[in-house]
């Protein structure tokens, strides 16, 4: 058995979930570990929903409280603590410790704890993704009408995440990554290659984007707050292209969009202490448009 930690916001939970369904295609017997959500206490708490429960279509297993305790070696049972102190840990954790770890497919009887979210291990289930993960419907008329409109217009999603990004601890790891440059470079790259495109900017800080993204080509989507946030990334997946943030968030948005001539970008880097090269990142991330800071077009098209 292979058991998946799962932790984080929407974008990395369907990460953790897309390993899942990628190592059961390899005969796995594999289960998704939800104690962050469930049971975890102070700091191991996750704040975050449990926004896999609201999708539809996923198939999975939810390990038990005993089978983690086995994997994790943390029962604190007296005989447990004695064995553990005189023979250690029996701890089954392997735990991501860079971008792509290609030796986790042929492993068994593991606790895997990580994000997991590079392109390369999902980009031969890309499909079957598409098919599975599948949004509640939304009654909000909004959205409703926004669905409508995007079947017939050359229907761009723009993600542009701030707010955390702004704070003591997120910004020295994400800020200066998604600059004004990056989100200039990439509407060149997108009114270069798309007849008359209709901008849909998405953005948790809405009167930064309101400010900053007002042409007349461009629409701002900020109906979906709180628990219908998720209806944010419902439509960045019925855009015809997708210029995301560097946020899990908005890449899944253009990995489930399923037209097949979609321009999908990112910036080269997702953050500020990652330490692959953009050659590697190229290799790691087949068939998305990547740019720099500065805007400028590191590799594709």
């Amino acid at each position: 058995m292979i058991i998946i930690h799962v932790m984080g916001g929407l974008g990395n939970q369907l990460y953790q979930y897309a390993l899942l369904e990628k190592l059961r295609l390899l005969g796995k017997n594999v289960k998704l570990d939800f104690y962050a959500y469930k049971d975890a206490q102070g700091d191991d708490r996750e704040w975050r929903e449990l926004e896999l429960e609201r999708l539809e279509g996923l198939e999975y297993e939810v390990c038990t409280k005993q089978e983690r305790t086995l994997f994790l070696d943390n029962s604190m049972k007296l005989t447990d603590r004695v064995r553990r102190k005189l023979t250690g840990r029996k701890d089954r954790t392997v735990a991501e410790d860079r971008e792509y770890m290609p030796e986790i497919f042929s492993m068994d009887n593991v606790y895997l704890y990580g994000f997991w979210g590079c392109e390369r291990y999902y980009k031969d289930i890309t499909g079957l993704l598409q098919r599975r993960i599948r949004f509640p419907k939304s009654d909000n008329p909004l959205n409703i009408d926004t669905f409508s409109r995007m079947e017939n217009e050359n229907a761009v999603s723009v993600h542009i995440r701030r707010k955390d990004y702004l704070t003591v601890a997120d910004g020295a790891r994400y800020m200066g990554i998604c600059t004004d440059a990056y989100y200039a470079g990439a509407f060149e790259y997108i009114r270069k290659r798309v007849e008359r495109p209709v901008f849909y900017i998405f953005s948790d800080d809405t009167v930064y984007a309101r400010e900053h993204f007002n042409g007349s080509d461009m629409r701002i989507v900020d109906w979906n707050t709180g628990k219908d946030s998720l209806f944010d990334m419902a439509l960045m997946s019925r855009c015809k292209h997708n210029i995301c943030a560097n946020s899990t968030f908005s890449i899944w948005g253009a990995r489930l969009n399923p037209h097949r001539d979609k321009l999908m970008i990112r910036p080269l880097h997702h953050d500020n202490y990652e330490m692959s090269s953009p050659e590697e990142i190229h290799q790691n991330w087949e068939g998305w448009v990547l740019l720099d800071a500065a805007g400028e077009i590191i590799y594709g098209e």
